[in-house]
């Protein structure tokens, strides 16, 4: 039977049922995160034409911000903005990996003849850490502690200025494009200022709304409902329901809105958009692409967990860790796929021609890290003994 035709009403779910089954099956016999399962039955059925033309593109990539959002708004929840006051070389570490990440993907990319434009919007991207990745594993591992903390920090720091980075590269683009300094400060500006308005906004709304919630599945909707709001809004503006999400979380932990009364994750419904999040990201990546990008893939992922390694290594003692803790936490920011591809799907939208353009480019990066950075960022919490071994019953189904 052609699968194809029987439409996105049978193909998701099939694809979805199969992701889930892997997930579970993967965590069960061998404890690896669900997640690579999910990311590598999407390449598998993305790569035989499965998920080709089973719905609108636009649609899914709808569906997948909103996966995102609700993953970034629990992040940006978690992160407490007076920690960077009282460990200043925490936030400094995030703003020199980020540079040096930059500048390291820069220059190594140049050596395999990619374009400029190309290597700047990689660059910009390889800044940014997966939420969702790192969020998932840790939700799976019930992980807490020192380094659990600073993954978190600097992943959310990551994604802010990997957004920053991007917007201004797009800037670049369309003063190179056009000619409009005012278009290209705008489209720059706009987006990175006003969508941390338009989240902070929906921050100071949440709590009166909460307030009606008699229940912890009536948090968890509300919560949830708010989250699509908000992402709804960014999109209609062109803005970024990503960063609005971000900042959403963080203003309503100032705002005192107790999340602690929600389901973690948002319940079944954030288990069923994670997994359908990863499926759209692995589907994205053709095999092709992958073949092609492998050696450049294997060389940016060795330079990019290189300077996240060694930042944090080089501020570990003086931020109040160990060296060793210093490295496991560059380890665990490994994973990226899923927030990248996003940001790229968000800016070709919106009309950055070069988005799209780029993605073969990065396709060998992005199944490496798709497959490998979630273990990764696993195996870095439990070395750092921040969560139950795999042989303690005290792990948890998620």
């Amino acid at each position: 039977m052609d699968m194809e035709r029987l439409g996105p009403v049978m193909v998701w779910p099939l694809m979805l049922l199969a992701a889930w089954v892997a997930g579970e099956w993967l965590f069960r016999r061998w404890r690896l995160p669900r997640v690579c399962a999910y990311g590598v039955v999407g390449l598998a059925l993305g790569g035989i034409g499965l998920s080709q033309n089973a719905a609108p593109h636009e649609a899914l990539t709808s569906v997948a911000n909103i996966a995102l959002a609700l993953t970034l708004f629990e992040l940006g929840y978690r992160i407490n903005p007076r920690w960077f006051r009282h460990n200043p070389w925490v936030l400094a570490a995030g703003l020199a990996q980020a540079v040096l990440t930059f500048v390291a993907v820069l220059w190594v990319s140049g050596l395999f003849g990619v374009a400029m434009d190309q290597r700047l919007v990689l660059a910009a991207l390889c800044v940014a850490t997966s939420p969702a990745a790192v969020m998932r594993v840790t939700h799976e591992l019930h992980s807490a502690g020192q380094v659990t903390e600073r993954v978190l920090h600097l992943c959310a720091l990551n994604c802010l200025v990997a957004v920053l980075l991007l917007k201004l590269v797009v800037g670049y683009w369309h003063l190179e494009t056009s000619g409009d300094f005012a278009m290209a400060a705008f489209n720059s500006i706009y987006v990175l200022v006003l969508s941390l308005i338009v989240g902070a906004m929906f921050g100071f709304i949440a709590p009166a709304l909460i307030r009606l919630a008699t229940s912890t599945q009536a948090t968890t909707v509300t919560f949830a409902i708010l989250v699509l709001l908000l992402a709804g809004v960014a999109q209609k503006l062109h803005l970024s329901p990503l960063l609005a999400a971000l900042a959403f979380g963080a203003v309503a932990r100032e705002r005192r809105v107790m999340l602690s009364h929600a389901q973690r994750n948002f319940g079944a419904l954030g288990d069923l958009l994670s997994v359908f999040l990863f499926v759209f990201i692995g589907s994205l990546l053709s095999w092709s692409g992958m073949a092609a990008g492998l050696l450049l893939g294997a060389a940016l992922l060795i330079v990019r967990s290189a300077a996240h390694t060694l930042v944090n290594v080089s501020v570990a003692q003086v931020s109040g860790t160990t060296w060793r803790k210093g490295a496991l936490t560059g380890l665990a920011l490994m994973p990226m796929s899923a927030f990248a591809l996003l940001l790229l799907e968000e800016s070709r939208l919106y009309g950055f021609d070069l988005a799209r353009e780029s993605l073969p480019v990065i396709a060998g990066l992005l199944v490496l890290l798709e497959i490998v950075g979630p273990l990764f960022t696993q195996r870095a919490l439990l070395w750092a003994g921040e969560a139950p071994t795999s042989e303690t019953p005290a792990i948890k189904e998620s």
